[in-house]
């Protein structure tokens, strides 16, 4: 998974990313044996509310991640105009 600059996740190749309203909604095949449906949904649930917990943390830390990234080019360009080499040359 790679963060696109627009702080939107994208995929390179990568299967397609699992969403929290998939892992509550998805339907499982009944069988036999079975399992508690009931179990099954809580389950869902709390893998959902997780999904959307890390989804939620990937946006704050790649806004987070432009804005340092903003910074330090403010801060290059800032130290840049203040440098002069002693002898005005090429650096």
């Amino acid at each position: 998974m790679t963060l696109h600059r627009s702080g939107r996740l994208y995929l390179s190749g990568l299967p397609a990313r699992l969403t929290p309203h998939e892992v509550r909604t998805h339907a499982f095949d009944a069988r036999r044996s079975g399992v508690d449906p009931d179990q099954v949904r809580e389950f869902q649930a709390r893998v959902a509310d997780e999904l959307t917990e890390l989804h939620r943390r990937v946006r704050v830390l790649a806004q987070e991640n432009d804005r340092l990234k903003r910074a330090l080019r403010d801060w290059q360009a800032m130290h840049a105009r203040e440098c002069r080499p002693p002898n005005d040359g090429h650096w």
